[in-house]
C-alpha cells in the first residue's frame, strides 16, 4: 500500500473515532501560533491546547515572513485572534545554513535565484526576537501588544521564553 492509501486508511479510522465537533471558526483562545514546519513539533500538545483553541501557522523556521503577516492579519481582523505566540526550536534545519551558497546553488540548478529569503540564522534567540519585532511593528496587525517568543527544545519538549 502506498503512502496516500495508508493515510486514507488511517483517516477512515480517525473518522470513526473523531465524533462530531461543532467548533467555531474563531479560535477559542483568540490565539495564533507561528512555528516551524518541523515534523517533531506538536504545537497543540506543547502548549496544552485543544482542537479549536488556536490557529497554527507553520513554515520553515517559523519565521515571520510577508505571508505569515498575511495569515496573521486575516486571523486577527476577520477571525478574532488577539495573541501571537512564536515558537522556534533547537536543531532547526535552517540553523547555520549558508544562505548565499544555497541561493547560488538554486541559481545554478534552475537558472534563477529564488525571489524569497531562506531566513537562515545562527543565533536562535536573535531569530525569535527578529520575528517578534516583525509582528510588533506590522501596521496590518491591530493586536501587537500580546506577542510572545518561545524556544522549544525538540529533545525534551521544554519551552523557554525569549524576551525582547
Amino acid at each position: 500500500m502506498d503512502l496516500v492509501q495508508r493515510m486514507l486508511a488511517a483517516n477512515a479510522e480517525y473518522v470513526g473515532t473523531h465524533g462530531w465537533h461543532e467548533l467555531a471558526t474563531r479560535p477559542g483562545k483568540q490565539l495564533a501560533v507561528v512555528t516551524c514546519m518541523d515534523s517533531r513539533i506538536d504545537a497543540f500538545a506543547a502548549l496544552g491546547l485543544e482542537l479549536g483553541d488556536a490557529h497554527v501557522l507553520r513554515n520553515a523556521g517559523g519565521v515571520v515572513t510577508d505571508d505569515t503577516i498575511r495569515s496573521l492579519t486575516l486571523s486577527q481582523r476577520a477571525l478574532g485572534t488577539r495573541h501571537v505566540i512564536l515558537i522556534h526550536h533547537t536543531r532547526c534545519g535552517l540553523h547555520g545554513i549558508d544562505e548565499e551558497a544555497f541561493r547560488e546553488q538554486m541559481q545554478a540548478e534552475t537558472g534563477m535565484k529564488p525571489p524569497w529569503s531562506l531566513e537562515a540564522f545562527t543565533d536562535i534567540e536573535a531569530d525569535v526576537r527578529s520575528s517578534m519585532t516583525r509582528v510588533r511593528t506590522s501596521p496590518y496587525l491591530p493586536h501587537r501588544d500580546s506577542v510572545y517568543g518561545l524556544i522549544l527544545d525538540v529533545d525534551s519538549g521544554q519551552l523557554t521564553p525569549v524576551e525582547v
